[in-house]
């Protein structure tokens, strides 16, 4: 396949990043999915982007191992307790201890030397800002940035960061990933539980009201009654 349409996709196993695999893979690229170990607090989405890479028939799935743990500053990679029933919506502008530091540039910088290998031209980020709780590295000057530093520190600079969730809502994602036919059932995006989604986590709590927002069910188990 021509290297235009070859393209490097993040994959968490989560809700936002199983939409994009489903967005580039209707758009016609060629997909090599790239996924992280980087000492998260389980394994479950891991598990859930092997599942849905699958499902897609993508032409590589790579989970790289980057050990963030050594660092620690976060409740995802280290013994800081995963905060619970945080309001959503209480007008809280700091960063939550869920942030994990400068992650999403570990990431970005291994995917643009793997599409450099792969002759790839494009990378898809699930990036999200409306419902990102307030993540410094969800924001869409921070993958501006990191476009002019592919373009000044790459072979021919012409790769490309692309952020197609960016300016979309959580239930927007849904109402998107459910025309596509992503298989939500297979993702997962509790910070806390491996077994059933603990319903408490922030990250449990956007997700749980964008598929309300949405009309639908989620399809994922939970440990306790959801509304």
């Amino acid at each position: 396949m021509p290297a235009a349409r070859r393209a490097v996709v993040l994959l968490s196993g989560g809700l936002d990043s199983t939409t994009l695999l489903a967005l580039a893979t209707r758009q016609g690229y060629a997909i090599h999915a790239l996924s992280f170990d980087y000492g998260q607090r389980h394994s479950a989405e891991l598990s859930a982007a092997r599942k849905s890479a699958n499902r897609y028939g993508v032409e590589q799935h790579l989970i790289a191992k980057i050990d963030l743990r050594v660092f620690g500053g976060s409740a995802l990679t280290s013994d800081i307790p995963v905060p619970k029933d945080r309001a959503i919506d209480d007008g809280d502008t700091g960063i939550p201890v869920t942030y994990v530091p400068f992650r999403n540039a570990h990431f970005l910088a291994a995917a643009v030397s793997w599409a450099e290998v792969l002759g790839a031209q494009t990378i898809f980020i699930g990036a999200v800002e409306p419902d990102s709780s307030g993540y410094p590295d969800c924001r869409p000057a921070y993958y501006e940035a990191f476009q002019q530093l592919v373009r000044t520190g790459t072979r021919d600079g012409s790769i490309e960061i692309a952020t197609p969730l960016i300016h979309l809502r959580k239930k927007e994602i849904v109402a998107l990933g459910l025309e596509l036919g992503a298989p939500f059932h297979l993702t997962w995006s509790c910070y806390s539980s491996a077994e059933a989604a603990c319903g408490e986590c922030e990250s449990c709590a956007l997700r749980l009201r964008a598929f309300a927002e949405a009309g639908m069910a989620d399809p994922i188990p939970y440990a306790r009654p959801v509304p």
